[in-house]
């Protein structure tokens, strides 16, 4: 019963909110905030409960709540499992997802709108504990679906803006295309091994008899949905304009919840990946693309927010590397230490953002540090972590992925995994000289800053400080415990001790040359970029991508539904119809002549008939 609730509690508050704030003139937001909170709350406890027994050596736990199909000998149950792998992504999505419900309260206090957000918000947690906690992969799909539709109103949750629903239907659609190639590989995944059973078990047990070229398209088929959903090249496009979403939404997209399924549902077919190291490979350049891109877009970018967002993006590459090479323990290390500073950082954003007044443009800022202390002490751990700096979170996961990339047979993924941590180290220092210390654009007297916006900070930037200890690979005199307990299958090769330590000293070197010289440009204050050269103005418009798929898929699109809408719709079905329409009103406008209202017609119309009547019968005689 406790697994149930995981998903019970998120779903159940959702809907109880909903209907308080739908059906009542209720509008307190202290009751709000209570059942917004408490939920994510409870979830918590229940998830790290049942992770400690996981710890401890129990048994994983898997519940059939109900059957979800039956035909003949088939039956899909609608089922959750608790393992290792499951224990590990509910441990931070409940945690973490808690402490931003607990700063949204702060950040959402006045909204016309806060009982509604906290429907979504909630469920939004349920669709994604569904996901982690499924037990076959119809289930996952539809939690997978379920946060596609709750980031869709959550991104577009101020819908009387016209860029805001823009933006929620780039999400939406663009997760779309993604999830056609999911399903794709679950219909070809079910006629591969359905009948034997469609639990991840029982997949697993029969994924050995599958022909090899099928398996390589169904592993293809499925990373293409985790595109989409992790936004990887190249459908990523939807995710830097989900910043129109409050602050909140932002935070739970990129740490906790929707960003992360992608390489959470990689992880979970580990054993089919495993027998098709041609698509690892794939999935792999893919990632490291996908960083590097967003890394170099990240440079340029003025919006606080958009940097951030294609941080995630590009961290997300690093964790496809990892996975797409077979070190699975590895990607999920970096999830886990990933969902500590980017929650951190959306959440000093956010509170930047409320405090200057809904101002994103980092050349407009400057000068915080005195006013905010509580948000750009934590802001800088969680800079320090993101650019992989020793002893922090971020330093051991990414270590790590770097150490099996270099490791493995195309270490090539490694430098470039370097190049990506100078980028990385570069950008981050960038937007937190230009926010906190360099010259202020504005005069500010005093800037205050909630409780509810400030104190969630702290336990994150504990986390993002010590949180990598867990995964401490044996070189640094830990035991790789993460991966250990993962218990994946990991076929990653590792680095000797001597290589590991060369490898985390030219990291670092690498990330403080790039803070060396985001400092020198920007620690006085610096103007918006204006770009001179070539590749400059290529990166400030992100490479022309957007403008790419406005020319290629959206005009000519746009233009096929008007030709249907003049040929096919006003010509041939309103002309259809009116041709009907028309027939019939001509039949009516000649019978209406006989009902004229004159009474010797009728006469006449009666004798008539009764004089062809008596003929009939006489004629009959």
């Amino acid at each position: 019963m406790s697994l149930a609730l995981l998903i019970l509690l998120p779903f159940g508050s959702s809907l109880l909110l909903g209907m308080l704030y739908l059906f009542t003139s209720l509008r307190s937001e202290r009751l709000y905030a209570l059942i917004g909170v408490g939920a994510p709350l409870l979830i918590s406890l229940i998830a790290l409960w049942l992770g400690y027994g996981q710890l401890q050596g129990a048994e994983s736990l898997h519940v059939s709540l109900f059957t979800w199909l039956s035909i003949d000998a088939l039956r899909i149950e609608f089922a959750l499992s608790f393992d290792h792998l499951s224990a590990v992504m509910m441990a931070f999505v409940s945690v973490i997802g808690t402490l931003i419900h607990l700063f949204a309260v702060g950040y959402m206090r006045g909204d016309a709108g806060f009982g509604k957000f906290f429907a979504y918000f909630n469920f939004f947690m349920g669709a994604m504990a569904l996901l982690v906690l499924a037990d076959n992969p119809i289930i996952l799909f539809i939690g997978w679906e379920l946060v596609g539709l709750a980031s869709y109103l959550l991104i577009g949750f101020y819908h009387r803006e016209s860029a805001n629903v823009t933006a929620a239907n780039k999400a939406f659609i663009a997760n779309r295309v993604g999830d056609f190639g999911f399903i794709m590989a679950l219909v070809l995944l079910f006629g591969a091994v359905g009948e034997g059973g469609f639990s991840f078990s029982a997949i697993e047990a029969q994924i050995y008899s599958v022909d090899h070229a099928l398996l390589s398209l169904i592993g293809v088929l499925l990373f293409v949905g985790a595109m989409g959903k992790s936004a990887q090249i190249p459908l990523y496009v939807w995710l830097p304009d989900a910043m129109a979403g409050p602050t909140p939404v932002s935070a739970l997209i990129h740490a906790a919840t929707m960003v992360t399924a992608g390489v959470y549902m990689v992880a979970r077919f580990d054993f089919l990946y495993v027998l098709i190291p041609a698509v690892g490979l794939f999935i792999a350049v893919i990632g490291i693309l996908s960083a590097l891109l967003s890394a170099l877009i990240a440079t340029m970018q003025s919006d606080i927010k958009k940097i951030l967002a294609y941080s995630t993006m590009s961290q997300l590459g690093y964790m496809f590397v990892a996975v797409g090479l077979g070190a699975y323990g590895a990607g999920i290390f970096h999830v886990f230490t990933h969902a500590f500073f980017k929650a951190l950082l959306f959440m000093g954003v956010g509170a930047v953002i409320i405090a200057l007044h809904h101002e994103q443009n980092i050349f407009k800022m400057g000068g915080l540090r005195r006013f905010m202390p509580l948000v750009f002490y934590p802001m800088l751990i969680a800079t320090l972590a993101l650019s992989g700096v020793a002893p922090f979170a971020g330093f051991f996961s990414k270590d790590a992925i770097l150490a099996a990339a270099v490791a493995s047979e195309y270490p090539l993924f490694g430098v470039l995994g370097l190049v990506v941590a100078f980028l990385t180290a570069y950008y981050m220092m960038r937007l937190l000289l230009l926010v906190f210390v360099a010259p202020a654009k504005h005069r500010h007297t005093s800037l205050h800053v909630s409780p509810y916006l400030s104190l969630p900070l702290l336990p994150l930037a504990l986390g993002s400080a010590v949180a990598g200890f867990w995964g401490m690979g044996g070189a640094y005199g830990g035991g790789d415990a993460l991966t250990h307990f993962l218990s994946l299958s990991d076929y990653a090769h590792h680095l000797t001790h001597k290589s590991e330590y060369l490898l985390a000293l030219l990291s670092n070197l690498i990330a403080f040359a790039g803070f060396a010289l985001a400092y020198r440009r920007f620690a006085s204050g610096a103007r918006e970029p204006q770009p001179t050269a070539l590749f400059e103005r290529w990166i400030l418009e992100r490479f022309y991508v957007d403008a790419l798929y406005h020319a290629l898929l959206v005009v000519p699109l746009r233009r096929i539904s008007l030709w249907c809408e003049r040929i096919v719709d006003d010509r041939f079905v309103d002309g259809t119809l009116g041709l009907f329409s028309g027939g019939y009103r001509t039949l009516a406008t000649h019978f209406s002549t006989l009902q004229n209202g004159n009474v010797r017609h009728y006469a006449l119309y009666f004798l008539s008939g009764v004089s062809l009547l008596s003929l009939l019968l006489l004629w009959r005689l």
